[in-house]
């Protein structure tokens, strides 16, 4: 009875406590993404979800902010760097970046250099409405108390309904108005064929820089300022280069302000006087040749008739 038959199967383990699910193969028919993931160790960037799975963010800008979040400080992120490294143009780039403006994933703050020069700085937040420790209007907000609950009262149920805790959140804050264009020159007659080369100048604009691309609004407010230059003498090359030289190389927030500074602080002056051209005296008019009708000669007069010399006295004909 005590002898072991030794080709009896052993016993099947027991599970283990803490693992009593059955296992789902990645090939078994199970609908949805399957992970296989590898912990990283070195090279990676951190994502929270509310960019990776954002409802209004376009997967462009999506992408791009993961790209910009993992550069390291001082990469640089303007329109021309990004669409050389990307097969996306420069124009569907800069609405991404505006999509991430808008939800507070990108800032853009201008800032003057000591040199007197503006440019824009490109600041990436991994976590809109978060700050970072440190600056003092990015300190963390003191948290609510908690309403205490209430107790039973006698000869009443004891099922309380609790009235819902209300979170006093701080009004929306008013966006700021966008600041309207300057002022600029006026030309002393705005015929129509001077501010269609302008508008047609300021158009042409966006093939030189993806940047210019200027709304018709912007184009109409800029156009009498382009026509001012072309009344002063001012070719449409000279206009151009001075509108498009020397552009920040980071990109521009507000094109049409820049292009609106630059027509108001480099106004040429108006052209030199130049008197009119004194008009020519009057030649004196040959008359066609005439044959005389009394001696047949030759002379010069608007009408046929007489010579000077077989003319009547009083009707002569004076040759010419």
């Amino acid at each position: 009875m005590d002898t072991k038959n030794p080709s009896a199967p052993p016993c099947a383990p027991s599970r283990p406590t803490g693992k009593n699910h059955p296992h789902r193969r990645p090939n078994s028919g199970v609908s949805g993404v399957v992970h296989d993931n590898t912990r990283h160790d070195t090279r990676f960037t951190v994502i929270g979800n509310h960019l990776a799975q954002h409802r209004e963010l376009s997967l462009l800008a999506i992408g791009l902010s993961v790209h910009i979040q993992s550069l390291p400080a001082g990469a640089p992120v303007d329109i021309k760097t990004l669409a050389k490294r990307f097969p996306e143009g420069a124009d569907r780039i800069s609405a991404a970046l505006r999509e991430l403006e808008a939800h507070g994933y990108l800032r853009r703050p201008r800032e003057r250099t000591p040199a007197g020069r503006i440019v824009t700085r490109t600041v990436s937040c991994n976590q809109p409405g978060r700050h970072a420790e440190g600056h003092p209007d990015r300190r963390p907000q003191p948290q609510q108390e908690r309403q205490p609950r209430p107790e039973p009262q006698p000869g009443h149920s004891d099922h309380v309904t609790h009235p819902a805790h209300s979170t006093t959140s701080a009004p929306p804050k008013e966006r700021t108005p966008r600041k309207p264009l300057p002022a600029v020159p006026q030309p002393a007659y705005k015929g129509p064929e001077l501010l269609q080369a302008a508008t047609d100048l300021l158009a042409g604009l966006r093939r030189s820089d993806p940047d210019l691309l200027l709304s018709a609004c912007d184009t109409a407010h800029l156009a009498p300022g382009v026509a001012a230059w072309l009344e002063r003498d001012a070719s449409l090359t000279a206009v151009r280069h001075a509108l498009i030289s020397d552009l920040p190389p980071e990109g521009m927030r507000r094109p049409a302000a820049l292009l609106a500074h630059r027509l108001i602080t480099q106004l040429p002056p108006p052209a030199p006087y130049r008197p009119p051209a004194p008009q020519s005296e009057p030649t004196h008019i040959r008359h066609p040749l005439q044959n005389c009708d009394g001696c047949d000669r030759a002379f010069r007069s608007p009408e046929r008739g007489r010579c000077r010399d077989c003319a009547p006295a009083g009707l002569q004909t004076v040759r010419v």
